[in-house]
């Protein structure tokens, strides 16, 4: 039995948490997963409780405690390190299937394309953390700029969501750029969430059609 490892990605805003939320509540019952195959339910940061600890720090660090841009790009890949060898591996050796929200393309948006980082050393992290593990489809939910501004509003849940307008401008181009040199799925984010969701559903659909050939 073959695992199935899907993730989501998009800036801030994009509503890619409420979608794999939908998604998670719709595969089990959908014929979609073989047999015996149990969905799980993870993200980065976050998906261990290694990754629960790094989170807290990444995102919500004690005041004037927050992690430098090296340091934080280090702390990422470690929560992937673990994510990946504690969780991810072992769930699609044992045919399970995987749904993330966030992996590997958003540190190379945010940490690449946001902070300005060597792309280099963020490639060759990705390699060591991931260890040639990288879903098999990743659906990019494209939210226009600035339609993430507006539905961010004055909130700043985050550290990371509290950065400023150049700064998403700039995570927005990454995700775009990475989008086309990975073969990701583009989904037109500025619908409604049940647009939205149909349209994951039908492109998943077609997907599995195709790689079942």
């Amino acid at each position: 039995m073959v695992g199935r490892f899907l993730a989501l990605e998009g800036i801030d805003g994009c509503g890619k948490t409420t979608q794999l939320r939908h998604l998670a509540d719709w595969l089990p019952a959908s014929g979609l997963m073989p047999s015996g195959a149990t969905l799980h339910l993870t993200r980065e940061p976050g998906g261990t409780p290694l990754g629960r600890a790094l989170r807290e720090l990444l995102l919500n660090p004690p005041q004037e405690s927050a992690p430098a841009p090296t340091a934080e790009l280090l702390l990422y890949a470690a929560d992937r390190a673990q994510h990946v060898e504690r969780m991810i591996r072992p769930a699609l050796q044992r045919g399970d299937w995987v749904l993330s929200d966030r992996f590997s393309g958003s540190t190379i948006a945010y940490q690449g394309d946001g902070r300005g980082l060597d792309l280099q050393t963020i490639l060759d992290l990705e390699r060591i953390a991931t260890v040639g593990v990288t879903p098999d489809l990743t659906f990019w939910l494209d939210l226009p700029l600035q339609e993430s501004l507006k539905r961010r509003g004055a909130r700043s849940d985050d550290r990371i969501e509290a950065e400023g307008e150049a700064f998403l401008a700039r995570v927005s181009e990454g995700f775009q750029r990475l989008s086309a040199e990975r073969g990701w799925t583009a989904v037109a984010a500025d619908q409604s969430a049940d647009q939205v969701q149909q349209l994951i559903r039908r492109r998943l659909r077609d997907w599995l059609a195709k790689a079942s050939l």
